[in-house]
């Protein structure tokens, strides 16, 4: 069979697979090596190094600095997207005619390219950008940041409208799709799930010691969810919580040296953070951000217990099913309260594998986007 090659463009470097951003990139760059597509891949820096395993999966990589600062801004271009255009990269791209994967709207600015037209070209949609900068301008307590969002979520609004109407676009959840549907007025949308490091569903059953919030603690709308359920939920429940994960602000020491059940830990390696998903009872995962898919609940669920959540946190995802609801902070007492104590089951397990392993299966996966590009 003839060789397929493939351009993948990505918005940030794809390895380590150390946040919810590149996560499913390194991962479907290993899976499609695996079935023996040709990458030829192109990352934007900006604090990630170059890294060289990249080049065990990809017939070629090439680096790009991103332009931050004021030197990324525009007056037409969303900042996420101007910060990121090269002529170096277009006319390197510009050299063959394989397919190209564009890796989030952060990566688009080709598409307005005449040179380009005739090109095979998919958008994968990571967020509908334009709600997802809206929800972080609500979730953010600095002015600065909150104009910035919503600065940026008003001209991607006009952007995205633009650019995707004319491209085939994937998205992670069926939210996502209808969304884009009405915001991008686009018919041609698939819906592709994540790529994972979990191929196994490994939660332990029995009953674990703690509630357990986890993630990248410098994102606003992480911060607020952690300080929203110390503040409303294990303000008064006795029953210890633990918050583990990168880089807390100071807003989050403040908030659990008013809790005496709570505990930090701040910058856990991977492998102790696996450890801690693992000891957890609970997995308390409230969003306040109905856009894209939380790897951090698909985290928890391979490797966790229970897992409470609210209606955002799984829209659109087939997860409901797994997972308990709350719609407040009383509901959220009320669930943790009924499943502290109710160990983790066989049941409870096999149904997780029927959900799950169907869902997010990575070859399964990348046969569904192969057949989108060729």
């Amino acid at each position: 069979m003839e060789d397929r090659n493939l351009h993948i463009v990505c918005h940030d470097v794809p390895y380590p697979p150390d946040y919810g951003g590149v996560f499913d990139l390194f991962y479907k760059i290993r899976t499609l090596h695996e079935e023996g597509i040709q990458i030829l891949l192109h990352c934007f820096t900006s604090g990630r190094d170059e890294q060289p395993i990249l080049n065990r999966y990809c017939k070629q990589v090439h680096y790009y600095p991103r332009r931050t600062g004021h030197k990324g801004f525009s007056h037409q271009l969303p900042y996420i997207v101007c910060s990121r255009s090269n002529p170096e990269l277009l006319e390197r791209l510009l050299q063959d005619e394989y397919p190209i994967l564009l890796e989030g709207v952060h990566c688009s600015y080709l598409l307005q390219d005449p040179r380009f037209a005739a090109r095979k070209i998919l958008l994968r949609l990571h967020n509908v950008e334009s709600v997802y900068y809206k929800q972080l301008a609500k979730s953010t307590g600095s002015w600065f940041k909150k104009l910035y969002y919503w600065r940026e979520s008003a001209v991607l609004k006009k952007y995205e409208r633009n650019i995707a109407s004319s491209w085939p676009l994937l998205t992670v959840t069926q939210s996502d799709a209808q969304m884009a549907s009405v915001c991008y007025q686009s018919k041609n949308i698939r819906v592709i799930p994540v790529f994972l490091p979990f191929q196994h569903i490994e939660s332990p059953q029995g009953t674990g010691c703690y509630c357990l919030y986890h993630g990248n603690l410098s994102v606003d709308e992480n911060e607020k969810a952690v300080i929203w359920l110390l503040e409303n939920v294990f303000n008064d429940l006795p029953i210890p919580f633990l918050v583990a994960g990168k880089n807390p602000g100071p807003k989050i020491y403040r908030a659990v040296d008013r809790v005496k059940t709570c505990c930090l830990v701040p910058d856990p390696t991977d492998v102790e953070l696996q450890d801690i998903i693992s000891k957890a009872q609970l997995h308390v995962v409230p969003s306040f951000n109905c856009t894209g898919i939380k790897l951090k609940l698909l985290n928890a669920l391979f490797n966790g217990r229970h897992c409470v959540v609210n209606a955002d946190a799984v829209e659109g995802t087939g997860l409901q099913e797994i997972c308990h609801l709350a719609a407040g902070a009383q509901e959220f007492k009320d669930r943790i309260t009924d499943l502290y104590e109710r160990p983790f089951t066989f049941l409870d397990l096999q149904l997780r594998r029927e959900k799950l392993l169907h869902q997010y299966d990575n070859h399964q996966t990348a046969s569904l986007l192969i057949e989108q590009i060729w």
